[in-house]
């Protein structure tokens, strides 16, 4: 009988040992480029799989994304929304017809894009109906979205959760206060954050501060358990289900 017990306990510690640690994943996305060479040659240049957000009304929006594209980053279409203005904002009561032509004359402006986040949009996106046809079509189009969470009243993420779109929604801004300090106290919530919940969608910008932070602070991220993962491997992660802060069994609120 001891023999036995013996042998249960060093079976059960044996799989205690193989059993994995839990994984705690991180994705960053950076905003608003195509704005400056210097900054964009600067955000490029970060270590590991950052995500490249270019505006469409930028001067140098459509050479940009062809470099980042050539370098093997993620690049995404950052859409711009009301309160968003220029040429390609949309805006609530603006006809369907219309926005679609914005839609392609951004995405033409920024090629090699395998989704769109929104710039902006704490009005636009709080808009049923023009969010639940914009997934609809970017499920035509095999494009991803991501929910930069700008309003708490946003339904972008739930209409795409309802016909199965590729999607996943902002949990951190790193930036909303440009000093270095409050940047790396953002980064090391959304590390945080990663460790409670599994995973941790960050959205940066590319000022000065923020890549400072970022060029020291990124490739520390291994050595603190994080395993920072792409956009698109993020999605398949969190397979379309909604974090705790963002609605409740896995369905966006």
């Amino acid at each position: 009988m001891r023999y036995l017990l013996f042998l249960l306990c060093c079976l059960l510690a044996g799989a205690l040992q193989a059993a994995p640690a839990n994984k705690a994943y991180l994705s960053l996305i950076i905003d608003d480029l195509g704005q400056s060479p210097e900054r964009d040659s600067r955000t490029l240049a970060l270590p590991g799989p950052v995500t490249l957000a270019i505006m469409p009304d930028t001067p140098h929006a459509t050479d940009f994304a062809r470099q980042a594209h050539k370098a093997g980053k993620t690049v995404i279409l950052h859409m711009p929304m009301d309160p968003a203005t220029g040429p390609y904002a949309w805006h609530p009561g603006i006809p369907i017809e219309e926005l679609a032509r914005r839609l392609n004359a951004a995405l033409a402006k920024v090629p090699y894009a395998a989704g769109i986040n929104n710039h902006m949009g704490s009005r636009m996106t709080s808009q049923p109906e023009p969010m639940a046809w914009l997934m609809g079509e970017l499920q035509r189009r095999h494009l991803f979205f991501v929910d930069s969470r700008t309003s708490a009243a946003t339904v972008a993420a739930a209409k795409a959760q309802d016909i199965g779109l590729a999607h996943v929604s902002r949990d951190v801004f790193l930036d909303d206060v440009r000093t270095p300090e409050a940047i790396t106290a953002q980064l090391q919530q959304g590390i945080a954050l990663a460790r409670k919940q599994g995973s941790a969608v960050l959205i940066g910008h590319p000022y000065p501060q923020t890549l400072e932070v970022l060029e020291r602070e990124l490739p520390r991220l291994k050595s603190q358990g994080i395993e920072w993962i792409p956009i698109r491997q993020m999605i398949a992660q969190r397979g379309n289900q909604a974090m705790p802060a963002h609605g409740s069994h896995g369905r966006y609120r």
